[in-house]
């Protein structure tokens, strides 16, 4: 029988989809992470979220683990190469919520041009302002996707409905579409007016939008970032936000937040500013946190352990 151990709650597909095909599985979202150790070569397969970091001391107990399913699309919680390196296969569910997370971002940015959140206060409080509340329209403007895997293909495809030009980069070549053209980063920086994070998180994504990255676009732009918060330096996004360099931000992510994905909104200098700024728009982490998403990432998850356990 194969055992697998679940450490966070999703959807009920996803167990009952399991159960349908042999396997068992448990349920253990209480247990901390070394007690969950102690126990953890009685499973061949393990599904997380993000509850806590499967790092090498964790995988040097796993001696039976077969797989290792993440309910979600990013892997940085995971000792990715230690886990290969034991034979331990690694799966993920970007195809689960990329539509949400690109829908999501087309929403956030319509939202920010046409000063939704703030006339709709503004309307609760019985203010009535039109002239100030004029709008800015997407149509006619360079969008440029950074990262061009699910989610940033999502993006584009979703664009398609918009008067725009849609550029994207990516290290892998040749993977640009009939919805974004696949250009140099530099060209990307010369023509967006719109800059949009679609990038997995890494040692060469870290701070990815900095001082210097900022610098180097050519364009006062608005940023769009629905992937992780610590790719964009605040201070960086302040200081271009003060200088005009930067016309707004959407960001669906913070850089306080924890492994998990919980953020403290401790007050900082940085947040401060941001917080209060009319232009900058955010939302808790909630992209890809879809009524839909949250069982196709399930179903993805099931259709994958099936091809790779019963074959």
């Amino acid at each position: 029988m194969i055992r697998i151990l679940h450490v966070d709650c999703n959807h009920t597909s996803l167990i009952e989809g399991l159960s349908a095909i042999g396997f068992e599985s448990i349920l253990d979202t209480s247990s901390s992470k070394n007690e969950i150790e102690q126990e953890i070569e009685q499973y061949h397969g393990l599904v997380i979220r993000s509850r806590f970091p499967i790092d090498k001391s964790f995988l040097s107990k796993a001696k039976n683990l077969r797989f290792i399913a993440r309910v979600g699309s990013g892997l940085e919680n995971i000792d990715v190469k230690t886990a290969q390196k034991m034979g331990i296969a690694i799966i993920a569910a970007p195809e689960g919520n990329s539509p949400a997370v690109g829908e999501h971002a087309i929403g956030m940015l319509l939202s920010l041009f046409n000063n939704i959140p703030k006339a709709h206060q503004e309307v609760q409080n019985g203010l009535w302002q039109r002239e100030e509340n004029r709008g800015e329209e997407l149509g006619g403007k360079t969008v440029g996707i950074v990262g061009y895997g699910h989610t940033g293909k999502q993006f584009a495809r979703m664009l398609s409905g918009f008067d725009v030009t849609v550029l994207c980069h990516d290290i892998l070549p040749n993977i640009g579409d009939g919805f974004a053209k696949q250009v140099a980063l530099e060209q990307l920086q010369a023509e967006a007016d719109i800059l949009s994070l679609h990038l997995p998180l890494n040692d060469s994504t870290f701070e990815y939008v900095n001082e210097p990255f900022i610098d180097q676009m050519q364009k006062a732009f608005w940023l769009i970032n629905t992937a992780r918060g610590n790719q964009v330096v605040m201070k960086s996004l302040k200081k271009g936000l003060e200088a005009g360099a930067i016309k707004g931000a959407c960001l669906d992510v913070l850089d306080s937040e924890s492994k998990a994905f919980d953020a403290t909104l401790e007050p900082s200098e940085e947040w401060s500013y941001l917080s209060k700024h009319p232009k900058v728009l955010f939302t808790p982490h909630v992209a890809g946190w879809t009524q839909q998403s949250h069982r196709k990432l399930s179903e993805v998850i099931v259709a994958k352990i099936k091809a790779l356990m019963v074959s």
